[in-house]
């Protein structure tokens, strides 16, 4: 499978009158527009996923809808994964969103620190041993047999800065 990690997109500052509970900050203006550039050029790549994963927080939820639309599959194709708003644990991730096909696209939508550690572990075998940066709305692309420790091998990292300035 071709397993693509999305961190959300830009969102609003942390604001505990706001938001008092930090899974309500919504996407900003400027995450928007981003992402939405981000989604088109996979798309233009054909790099789309069959089904889109996301962390039941609000921004990491805009975000999948973003790329659901822009790449063209549709908010249909998205669903939560609770897991993704917390520390990596593929078990729990598996339990939720199945076994994916080999030849498979999916995406997973999350945050930091959490998705740079499940990146970590699935191509280290350990959440600790890759230290990311992992800006906001960067995509991981990461060939894996499974979702399981060690099983993944490297194919792309594109931030914004360095993805949309071509």
């Amino acid at each position: 499978m071709l397993l693509l990690l999305v961190r959300h997109a830009l969102a609003a500052e942390r604001d505990d009158q706001r938001y008092p509970d930090d899974a309500l900050r919504p996407l900003v203006g400027k995450g928007r527009k981003v992402m939405r550039r981000m989604a088109r050029r996979f798309q233009r790549l054909q790099i789309v996923p069959a089904v889109i994963w996301a962390s039941p927080w609000k921004r990491a939820w805009q975000t999948a809808g973003i790329l659901a639309v822009e790449a063209g599959v549709g908010k249909k194709q998205r669903h939560l994964c609770p897991p993704l708003a917390d520390d990596p644990d593929l078990a729990a991730i598996t339990a939720v969103i199945g076994t994916p096909a080999e030849d498979e696209t999916i995406a997973l939508v999350g945050h930091e620190p959490w998705l740079g550690e499940l990146a970590s572990l699935i191509l280290t075998g350990s959440p600790t041993r890759l230290n990311l940066d992992f800006p906001k709305s960067a995509v991981m692309g990461i060939k894996a047999t499974s979702l399981a420790p060690a099983s993944g091998q490297l194919q792309f990292f594109l931030t914004p800065e360095s993805f949309l300035t071509r």
